[in-house]
């Protein structure tokens, strides 16, 4: 399914047409989700694929078999992806685990009295746009990202693909109480911790590991083992769909890489904006400045 120019509107959002269909979308708004089911929610490269890589490496207690030879995609796939039945049908791995992008406005609905296990993760949002700005440029099926102060303009603005990061967190972090098995875990606690991040997932999804489970799950999960597989690192996508020579998809996995990009007027322009727009938020404001 090429349409690598196509952009889908749902409900105000846009969302690449060579992944996502108008029916795809509507799907993932009446999903089913079953009580043992694990659903991975994120705002774009917030480490959607470093934690369907530990979820999924928890699951089969740290044996790397599947995660070496099965790819993320087909092992934890997209909810709102056209693909996504055929291949949540035939995953082998138990319970299910389910990754999306979509916000909370648009999911919650579908996981209204369901038990479903839910792990938010979200990364300081100057290091998402640095990290998205650099995906758009090796993705051919994402719009050409401009200048990077003309992407951080969109991005603050909330018109990228996936909509705003402001709408996507707050709606996730602020339904805590509705959802009722939501963990909350960020980039920075996952990079700064590890094992800690290993077994805050594995209690949370109540598959408990002893400690060399866990060093495996660490050791499999780390970013230049997730960088030299291919189930992981995405070279198994065409160069006409993903421009391998312009970029690597595993590019540095660090944490305030956002300051080798932004001036300091960008800086202070994304810190009065983002005050702004999260002033009725009860989450932890500092992080974003690290």
């Amino acid at each position: 399914m090429a349409r690598l120019d196509v952009i889908e509107m749902f409900h105000g959002i846009s969302f690449s047409g060579h992944l996502h269909t108008q029916e795809s979308l509507q799907s993932a708004l009446k999903f089913p989700f079953q009580d043992t089911d694990i659903l991975i929610a994120s705002y774009p490269k917030s480490g959607t694929t470093w934690m369907q890589q530990m979820v999924t490496l928890i699951s089969s207690r740290g044996d790397p078999h599947l995660n070496q030879t099965v790819p993320n995609w087909a092992r934890a796939p997209w909810l709102e992806q056209y693909y996504f039945a055929k291949a949540l049908e035939a995953s082998s791995i138990r319970p299910r685990v389910i990754t999306t992008h979509l916000s909370y406005q648009l999911l919650g609905p579908a996981l209204q009295g369901s038990k479903a296990k839910v792990i938010y993760v979200s990364r300081n949002p100057k290091d998402v746009v640095v990290s998205y700005y650099h995906f758009h440029k090796i993705a051919n099926f994402l719009p050409e990202p401009g200048t990077f102060q003309e992407f951080l303009n969109q991005f603050l603005e909330g018109t990228l693909h996936f909509g705003s990061w402001f709408d996507h967190i707050k709606g996730w972090t602020s339904h805590t109480a509705s959802v009722d098995n939501l963990l909350h875990i960020t980039y920075e606690e996952m990079s700064s911790d590890p094992h800690g991040a290993v077994k805050r997932v594995s209690s949370f999804i109540q598959c408990p590991l002893v400690e060399n489970e866990v060093n495996n799950c660490v050791h499999y999960s780390n970013f230049s083992s997730m960088k030299d597989n291919k189930m992981v690192n995405y070279t198994l996508v065409p160069g006409e769909i993903m421009d391998h020579s312009k970029g690597s998809f595993m590019r540095k996995g660090e944490t305030g890489d956002w300051k080798s990009m932004f001036t300091e007027e960008q800086n202070q322009y994304f810190e009065s904006i983002f005050k702004s727009k999260m002033q009725d938020s009860t989450l932890e404001s500092k992080s974003h400045r690290n």
